[in-house]
């Protein structure tokens, strides 16, 4: 009687011994699992802060030696040359951009009749119509997109 309750103990004892120990390696796995995850994070966090890094410094060696001050002197022009072309032209393509996505029709901004003439709200005050149309093109280009992807 006495060693069936011995044999019960001693077994009771490695069980609980057993499990303890399997729960202690599991959570040692997933911690050092979870740190292998944080050090990747943090590897991708850290290449992609110096890739962003280059490219601010590769656009400064660009605006320095072509004298602008960024991207939006890239054509020239006045102040109010730009913002008028390219607020027009965005208005423009954003009405467009969800008139196309409300009949389903394919994303195409060519072939728009405002983005062809690029002539919307220009004044003969503004000066270069050719570089108001640069502007007015590539604000339609992104109002469009804003309007076809429904923002």
């Amino acid at each position: 009687m006495k060693t069936m309750l011995l044999k019960k103990k001693l077994f009771a004892s490695v069980l609980g011994l057993s499990l303890l120990l399997g729960i202690g390696l599991t959570s040692a796995s997933s911690v050092a699992q979870a740190q292998w995850q944080d050090r990747d994070w943090q590897r991708e966090q850290i290449r992609r802060q110096r890739e962003w890094e280059r490219e601010q410094r590769r656009r400064q060696r660009e605006n320095d030696r072509y004298g602008r001050r960024g991207d939006d002197w890239r054509y020239g022009g006045s102040f109010d040359l730009r913002q008028t072309a390219l607020n027009a032209g965005y208005n423009e393509g954003i009405k467009e951009g969800r008139k196309d996505r409300d009949r389903n029709d394919r994303f195409d901004y060519r072939d728009e009749e405002d983005y062809r003439n690029a002539n919307t709200d220009y004044q003969s005050r503004f000066g270069n119509r050719e570089l108001y149309r640069q502007y007015f093109r590539q604000g339609f280009v992104n109002g469009y997109t804003d309007g076809y992807r429904g923002y």
